[in-house]
């Protein structure tokens, strides 16, 4: 589904090495984490994924496409092929954890049928039934993370990804979260996460690719954190 196949890139004129010589392959229905220390190069390796950052050397490819030979025209269908999640959840503050979901949709020209059926369903997968009309003002960071979760999965996507997603939490969310994205991974959703959080790693128990200076220096199948 995902290849990297040797990417290496580079900042500032070449003189700072974000990722170098990188080489994996994430299969469909994988869940896929990826860790390493700050700078090791993790969310420059999402950022590449989603076409949003361009390797100074090698390909990434998904599904035998050539990411970055996607026409700039195409680009919006390729990315609605992959739902994101953030750190800092970056949902609307004056829009409802419904209206926060149903504007993915909409951005997406779904329907208002398409949408009032769904965006209900991509809440309950995530617990927030009854925070549904509730501002982000009113949820806790662990809800506001759901609600992020929601407005990635309702366009139903192939892949998720996770970018530090539990990063703001407190230990019960932090944990919430994680059984809501192996529970979206079960129910067939490709899921690419990074962090640098030991306890998720081990929680989960799945396959972990470990960064350090921009290199991969492991890919265990099942493993914890190791650096």
């Amino acid at each position: 589904m995902i290849y990297f196949d040797n990417v290496s890139k580079l900042y500032n004129d070449r003189n700072s090495i974000a990722v170098q010589e990188v080489t994996f392959q994430v299969e469909p229905k994988e869940f896929v984490s990826i860790v390493g220390h700050s700078g090791a190069g993790k969310t420059t390796l999402l950022k590449m994924i989603i076409a949003e950052d361009k390797p100074t050397n090698g390909q990434v490819f998904f599904e035998s496409v050539d990411v970055h030979r996607i026409p700039k025209s195409r680009l919006p269908k390729y990315r609605r092929k992959i739902g994101t999640v953030f750190q800092d959840f970056k949902l609307l503050p004056h829009k409802t954890a419904y209206e926060n979901v149903a504007f993915a949709m909409e951005a997406n020209g779904r329907s208002d049928s398409e949408i009032s059926e769904n965006v209900p369903q991509a809440l309950a997968l995530v617990d927030l039934e009854d925070k549904i009309w509730n501002f982000p003002h009113e949820l806790s960071g662990g809800e506001k993370q759901r609600v992020a979760i929601a407005r990635a999965i309702v366009n139903q996507p192939d892949i998720i990804i996770a970018d530090e997603p539990t990063g703001n939490l407190d230990p019960i969310a932090t944990y919430e979260v994680v059984q809501i994205l192996r529970k979206i991974n079960d129910l067939g959703t490709t899921v690419i996460m990074t962090t640098h959080n030991k306890g998720v790693i081990d929680e989960i128990d799945r396959r972990v690719i470990t960064m350090d200076g921009g290199r991969v220096v492991r890919d265990d199948e099942t493993g914890k954190y190791v650096l």
